[in-house]
């Protein structure tokens, strides 16, 4: 890997965006790298912590990246959608660890995760209009059902940062955390979920997403379709077992 690390330990996988020299810009080898570990974050891996080298997170596309040029709409199709659609179809819960600032594309990459943590020094911008474009990476799909239209459309047409504490607030982040605590926060968050029953995460997240679309009919149906997975599971019978012998479950993820 040329623009990203990644170190898998205890069920954990960290994936580094290392490019600090441009604030971990978004160039097309480390949007086919994302792609690459994404998909396959390595074996046993339970959980992964996508974050950034130095004072960003990812400050969204690299704007001198000769092999993107002006073909603005096939970088996205070629590049972009392939990375995001191993993002969303990982086969492990994905936490966010934004330790800084996170623009444009980088912005909206860190919004895709299913968990994102945030250092209160951080911010999210929408930064596409200051050079004359509209937010994509899936921004114009998911802010709004994250914030709102209101909030949404503001966000995007002013470009105004905004902060990791407002971001908590307005309900487009999970949390946001002091920056002395933000390293152990993000470690035991992630330790909690690579101890945890991975079938459970990964149908919660399943159905979570059906649900803006689904009715309730076709909700319910699907619950009881994921219910009935995770209680053919052996961390459904682990779970029950150590309910009843009042002791702390070990699951496997299995």
């Amino acid at each position: 890997m040329q623009t990203i690390t990644r170190t898998l330990a205890n069920g954990i996988a960290t994936i580094t965006l290392n490019r600090p020299e441009v604030m971990n810009a978004l160039n097309s080898a480390m949007r086919a790298e994302l792609a690459e570990v994404l998909a396959n974050p390595g074996e046993g891996a339970r959980v992964v912590v996508l974050t950034g080298t130095g004072r960003a997170f990812c400050s969204g596309q690299d704007l001198t990246d000769a092999s993107a040029g002006l073909d603005v709409e096939g970088t996205l199709r070629r590049e972009y959608e392939p990375m995001l659609r191993a993002l969303v179809n990982c086969p492990a819960p994905v936490i966010a660890a934004v330790n800084g600032v996170a623009a444009g594309a980088g912005a909206n990459l860190a919004l895709l995760a299913d968990v994102v943590i945030a250092a209160e020094s951080a911010s999210f911008v929408q930064a596409f209009t200051r050079i004359g474009l509209i937010p994509d990476a899936g921004g114009t799909w998911m802010i709004p059902r994250l914030i709102g239209q209101a909030r949404a459309m503001g966000a995007m047409l002013f470009a105004d940062p905004i902060t990791a504490r407002q971001a908590a607030d307005w309900g487009m982040i999970y949390e946001a955390v002091p920056d002395d605590a933000f390293v152990t926060r993000v470690a035991a968050r992630a330790d909690a979920l690579a101890q945890g029953p991975t079938r459970s995460y990964l149908n919660i997240r399943k159905a979570l997403r059906a649900s803006a679309t689904n009715d309730l009919d076709a909700q319910l149906a699907l619950e009881a379709r994921l219910q009935g997975e995770c209680g053919n599971s052996k961390d459904f019978a682990e779970g029950v077992a150590a309910f009843l012998g009042k002791r702390r479950p070990q699951f496997t993820g299995s």
